[in-house]
């Protein structure tokens, strides 16, 4: 068996169903994009126009597509500096529960299985003007309502606090199972030196688990770049474009509007941003915390 796997044609066999399926669902659609990037094809139609680089001209002139940007941008500002330290406050909670843990983390879980649909649906009675749990709250204290999701001031936070809500219970999970493997011999012996549980967990614990919280980070900041569900259900890009981000605006060129050239450049453009600002991270940050010894 040894020597049948050393054999070059062998090994070729084993990897290339892998490879076949990568080509054809990664490789081909990529070049497939960029090629219809540079024409004026309206996805119908079986003339396609060749155009150059007119279209990314059109889009880095277009004030919406940069507002999709900046949209964009407030996700991953909202995933890295809110969402990821509670993510590790709450996995820091659950971890040291002696009852119930199960119950916990299973609780957590639950709207990451959930549909986006449904919860678009769930966090728009939530935020009903009339009827919502926020504006029933405001006006127990005497404010008046707010138009959460109507409101240009509000409706972009209100969609980053629901995405917030349906993922992060995923991501405590993974950071929980990164806490649950360090030795507990480190935080027994912590403990017995005088160390306290504040101390345990930002002297000890944190340090451990940067890694996990690297690819956390890592994992938002990718989320936040595809982010889309959640907006199409929501506010459809709305009021007045104030949600709108790179994938929404992509989808409604492509598909609605019938310009699928155009569309596919803003895919193209998704693609690289999402890639620069992922190679961005792994380069200054990530690598530093790659592993870490107990």
């Amino acid at each position: 068996m040894n020597k049948a796997l050393r054999n070059p044609l062998v090994f070729t066999l084993f990897i290339l169903p892998a490879l076949i399926l990568f080509v054809m669902f990664f490789i081909y659609p990529i070049f497939s994009s960029v090629y219809y990037s540079l024409t004026s094809w309206n996805g119908v139609s079986e003339t396609v126009k060749y155009t150059g680089l007119s279209n990314y001209m059109k889009a880095f002139g277009d004030e919406r597509f940069w507002i999709s940007v900046k949209n964009n941008g407030w996700f991953i500002l909202f995933s890295v500096c809110v969402q990821v330290p509670l993510i590790v406050f709450f996995s820091l909670l659950i971890a040291n529960v002696k009852k119930l843990k199960g119950l916990y983390k299973t609780a957590v879980f639950m709207p990451s299985i959930m549909s986006t649909a449904v919860i678009g649906i769930l966090w728009g009675f939530i935020y009903e003007p009339n009827i919502g749990l926020f504006n029933k709250l405001l006006e127990v204290v005497g404010i008046d309502p707010v138009y959460w999701l109507s409101d240009e001031r509000f409706a972009m936070l209100s969609i980053l606090i629901t995405n917030a809500w349906q993922w992060t219970g995923f991501y405590i999970v993974m950071v929980l199972a990164a806490i649950l493997s360090i030795p507990g011999e480190l935080d027994e012996a912590a403990a017995i030196d005088g160390a306290t549980g504040f101390q345990r967990a930002t002297r000890i614990t944190l340090p451990l688990i940067v890694p996990i919280i690297s690819v956390v980070i890592m994992l938002s900041i990718a989320g936040a770049m595809k982010a889309a569900d959640i907006v199409i259900v929501m506010t459809k890009g709305g009021p007045a474009g104030s949600t709108e981000v790179m994938a929404t605006y992509m989808i409604k060129y492509a598909i609605t509007n019938f310009k699928y050239g155009y569309g596919n450049a803003i895919a193209v453009l998704i693609f690289m941003f999402t890639l620069a600002v992922t190679v961005l991270y792994q380069l200054l940050i990530a690598r530093r915390n790659e592993r870490i010894e107990y």
